[in-house]
C-alpha cells in the first residue's frame, strides 16, 4: 500500500470517527476547547494554566504542552491542601517500551490532538506502529479514571511493556504501597489520595522524589486494542475510602464516560431551548458551554470547613479557595438554571455559618488554619433574591421554608446593626470599627463614594459608615418585595403585608433621598440623607434592577446609561463614569473597570422597564467586545477594560460567567 493511500485511509478513519462524536454528542464536539487546559506546570505553585475538574472535585487535569508532553494528563492540581498546588507536572505518566526496552513511542513527535470537553479530556498519539488515545473522565468528587487504550497498527505482533512513574513537587508526602494501591498522605491535609492501576497487577516502586510502578506486559496482534485503567482518587477523612473503592470497582470506563457525555449533552440542550431570542446562533449555545464549564471548573463538594457543595470565585486564584456571601448568591441564581440542588447548597453553605442575630460571615473556608472566616464585615443583601429565583425554577415551598426564618434575622440585622440614626436607611459597616472593612461590606473595595468617609459607632460590634448608600438600600427593598413572596407561599397573610407596607414606605425614601435631577442619577448621601455625594458610579443604577425607580427617573438613567462618553463605553457599564476626574479604566478595580454583575443589573433592569433595544445593545458590547469570551481557549475574567475589552484579574471567574449566563437566558 502507498504512503498517499495510507494517509488517505488514516484522514477517512479520523473524519468518520470525527462525525460520530458529531452524530452522538453534536452539542459537545460544537463546543470542545473552549477553554484552553495547556501548560507546564513548573513547580507547585504554578498558576499559568488552567485545569479541567467536575463533579465537585477538589482536583482537577490539564494537558502538557507539546513541547514537553508526556504519555499522561498534567496534574492532579490539588485543591486539597494549601491554596491549591501542582502534585507533579503529569503523576500517571505513562511509559512504553519494546522488547529491546527501547521506547516504543515518542510522545511530542507522536501527539495528533488534544481535545477537551465539558465531559473529559482527551488526547491521542500516533506513530507508524502504534495508535495510543488516552480519556480522563470524573467519576466522583473524589475520583477521576484515565483509561489508555493501545492499537497496534502494525502488520506483525507486538510485545510491550507498560510502566507509569513520577516525582513530586511536594516535600509533605509520603507515598506508600497499600496492597495494589499508591497511597499518597500529606501532613498538609486531611484529604488522602489513592492510585490504582487496573488490568493489571503493578510493581510499586516508592522512591525518594515519587514512584515508580511496572505494570505486566501487553501482546498485541494487528488492529488489536488492549486498555489500561487508572483511577486517581483523593478524599477528604469525613467520607469513606470503602465505599468509594467499591462505587470504583464496579464502574466501567467506556459506561461512565458515555454517561457523563449524555448528561452533559442533556445539560447543555436543556440550557439552549432557555436561550433568548436574540441568541439563537450556533456561536452563543457554544459560549453556553463555555460558561457552565466555567462554573463547573469552580464547584467544590462539602469538605471540613465547607458543609455544603458550593462554587469558588476562581480556583486558579491563590486567594479564592472558599465561598463567598454575595459571590454565592449570584452563583446559585446562574446555576438554578441547570442544577438546583447545588443551587441551594452554594446558599446553605454561608448560612450554615449564619449567626444568632442574623449576620451571615462575608467569607467561609474548609480550613481556617490555611484561612480565617471573615466576620469583620458581611455583603449587600442579595440571598432573598438568590432564594426565591431558585424556587422559581424549582416550585420547592419546602425551601422557602427552610430559609424564611433565616432571611427574615439576616434581614432585620441590618436595621439594628446598620442604621446609625434609625430612620430606616441603612449604611454599609463594619463588626471591627475599621473603614476598610466597611468598604468591604459593599464589595465596592475603593468606590470613589467612599474615598472620604468615616466609621461611626452604633453599638458593639456594630459600625456604619457616616454615609447612606443607594444600592444597599435598593437592595433591602427588592428584599422586602421577596419577602412578601415568600409570605404569600407560606400563607404568612399579616407578614406578607408587613413587607408590601415596608417596601412602599422605603420606596419613597429611596426615591427622594438619594435622587439627583439636575444629573439623571441616583448618589449616595451624608447620612443626615441632606447632601447627595456625587460620584456617579455603577450603583446610581441599582434602583432599577430593583424596580424603585420611577418611569421619569429610570428614562433620564437610561440616557446617561446609553451615553458613549458616561456609560456606553466600547464595554459598556463601567463601575465609575468615563468622563468623572477619578475614572481609572485599567486596574482601577471599582473606579472603572467592568465588573460583570453590575453591567447585569443595569441591563436588567433596564427590561424590566421595557428599554428591551437599549439593553441587547449593551448586552451584545458586553459579550462581544469583551475580550476572548466568544473565544475558543480564551476563559472568562474577574472584569474587563471598559476602554479596549481587555481581560484583567482573576480567570476564570465564576461571577463573570453567572451573570453572562442570566444574560443569554429567559429569567422564567
Amino acid at each position: 500500500m502507498g504512503k498517499r493511500q495510507t494517509l488517505f485511509i488514516l484522514s477517512f478513519f479520523f473524519i468518520l470517527q470525527s462525525s460520530w462524536a458529531q452524530k452522538d454528542f453534536p452539542i459537545l464536539e460544537s463546543s470542545k476547547n473552549s477553554i484552553n487546559y495547556k501548560g507546564n506546570p513548573a513547580n507547585a505553585t504554578d498558576r499559568e494554566s488552567l485545569v479541567f475538574s467536575d463533579k465537585g472535585a477538589w482536583f482537577g487535569f490539564g494537558f502538557l504542552e507539546p513541547s514537553e508532553v508526556q504519555g499522561g494528563f498534567s496534574g492532579p492540581f490539588l485543591m486539597t491542601e494549601q491554596n491549591g498546588v501542582w502534585l507533579s507536572p503529569s503523576f500517571v505518566s505513562l511509559q512504553l517500551n519494546d522488547e529491546n526496552k527501547q521506547e516504543a513511542i515518542n510522545w511530542k513527535k507522536a501527539l495528533v490532538s488534544q481535545n477537551s470537553y465539558n465531559s473529559h479530556l482527551e488526547q491521542q498519539f500516533k506513530n507508524e506502529k502504534l495508535e495510543i488515545k488516552q480519556q480522563l473522565v470524573f467519576l466522583s468528587g473524589h475520583s477521576a479514571l484515565q483509561k489508555t487504550s493501545i492499537t497496534n497498527k502494525s502488520g506483525k505482533t507486538i510485545t510491550l511493556y507498560p510502566s507509569y512513574g513520577s516525582t513530586t513537587f511536594l516535600d509533605d508526602l509520603q507515598l506508600s504501597k497499600e496492597g495494589k494501591i499508591l497511597k499518597i498522605v500529606s501532613t498538609k491535609s486531611t484529604a488522602v489520595g489513592y492510585i490504582q492501576f487496573f488490568n493489571a497487577t503493578p510493581e510499586i516502586e516508592i522512591t525518594k522524589q515519587g514512584y515508580k510502578t511496572q505494570t505486566e506486559k501487553l501482546t498485541l496482534k494487528p488492529n488489536e486494542t488492549k486498555e489500561i485503567v487508572v483511577s486517581q482518587s483523593f478524599i477528604f477523612s469525613q467520607y469513606s475510602w470503602k465505599k468509594e473503592n467499591e462505587v470504583i470497582a464496579k464502574t466501567t470506563f467506556n459506561t461512565l464516560l458515555k454517561n457523563t457525555q449524555k448528561e452533559k449533552e442533556t445539560q447543555l440542550a436543556q440550557l439552549i431551548a432557555k436561550k433568548k431570542a436574540i441568541y439563537k446562533d450556533n456561536t452563543y449555545s457554544d459560549l453556553v458551554a463555555k460558561l457552565v464549564l466555567t462554573l463547573q471548573n469552580n464547584t467544590r463538594i462539602a469538605a471540613e470547613g465547607l458543609k455544603h457543595g458550593g462554587l469558588f470565585p476562581s480556583y486558579n486564584y491563590e486567594w479564592f479557595h472558599g465561598f463567598w456571601a454575595w459571590d454565592s448568591w449570584k452563583h446559585a441564581v446562574a446555576v438554578a438554571n441547570y442544577d438546583a440542588e447545588l443551587a441551594k447548597d452554594q446558599m446553605r453553605a454561608l448560612f450554615d455559618y449564619q449567626e444568632p442575630n442574623g449576620f451571615i460571615p462575608d467569607c467561609v473556608y474548609r480550613n481556617n488554619l490555611i484561612e480565617e472566616n471573615n466576620y469583620r464585615n458581611t455583603k449587600s443583601p442579595l440571598a432573598a433574591w438568590a432564594i426565591w429565583k431558585i424556587y422559581e425554577k424549582t416550585k420547592d415551598a419546602n425551601f422557602i421554608k427552610e430559609f424564611y426564618p433565616k432571611l427574615k434575622s439576616y434581614h432585620n440585622w441590618w436595621y439594628k446593626e446598620r442604621d446609625h440614626d434609625q430612620d430606616g436607611i441603612c449604611e454599609f459597616g463594619s463588626t471591627d470599627g475599621t473603614l476598610v472593612a466597611a468598604k468591604w461590606e459593599s464589595g465596592m473595595d475603593n468606590a470613589v463614594r467612599f474615598d472620604d468617609s468615616k466609621i461611626l459607632k452604633n453599638g458593639d460590634k456594630a459600625y456604619s459608615l457616616d454615609q447612606e448608600s443607594v444600592d444597599l438600600n435598593s437592595f433591602l427593598y427588592a428584599e422586602k418585595n421577596y419577602l412578601n413572596k415568600m409570605a404569600q407561599v407560606l400563607k404568612l397573610n399579616e407578614e406578607a403585608k408587613k413587607w408590601q407596607d415596608e417596601s412602599v414606605a422605603l420606596k419613597a425614601k429611596i426615591q427622594t433621598q438619594f435622587w439627583d435631577p439636575a444629573t439623571g442619577w441616583y448618589y449616595d448621601t451624608t447620612i443626615d440623607g441632606k447632601t447627595l455625594i456625587k460620584a456617579m458610579g455603577c450603583e446610581g443604577y441599582l434602583p432599577i434592577w430593583a424596580e424603585v425607580a420611577t418611569s421619569e427617573q429610570t428614562k433620564a438613567m437610561k440616557e446617561n446609561m446609553m451615553n458613549p462618553a458616561i456609560f456606553n463605553t466600547f464595554v459598556p457599564l463601567p463601575t465609575l463614569a468615563a468622563n468623572h476626574p477619578k475614572f481609572k479604566p485599567e486596574r482601577g478595580y471599582w473606579r472603572g473597570p467592568i465588573w460583570l454583575d453590575q453591567s447585569y443589573f443595569g441591563i436588567n433592569g433596564l427590561e424590566k422597564y421595557g428599554y428591551t433595544t437599549e439593553a441587547n445593545q449593551l448586552a451584545h458590547k458586553l459579550i462581544h467586545n469583551a475580550e476572548g469570551v466568544l473565544d475558543k481557549g480564551t476563559s472568562i475574567r474577574e472584569n474587563y477594560q471598559p476602554l479596549t475589552g481587555k481581560g484583567m484579574e482573576a480567570f476564570n471567574f465564576s461571577w463573570s460567567a453567572s451573570h453572562y449566563l442570566m444574560l443569554l437566558l429567559e429569567d422564567k
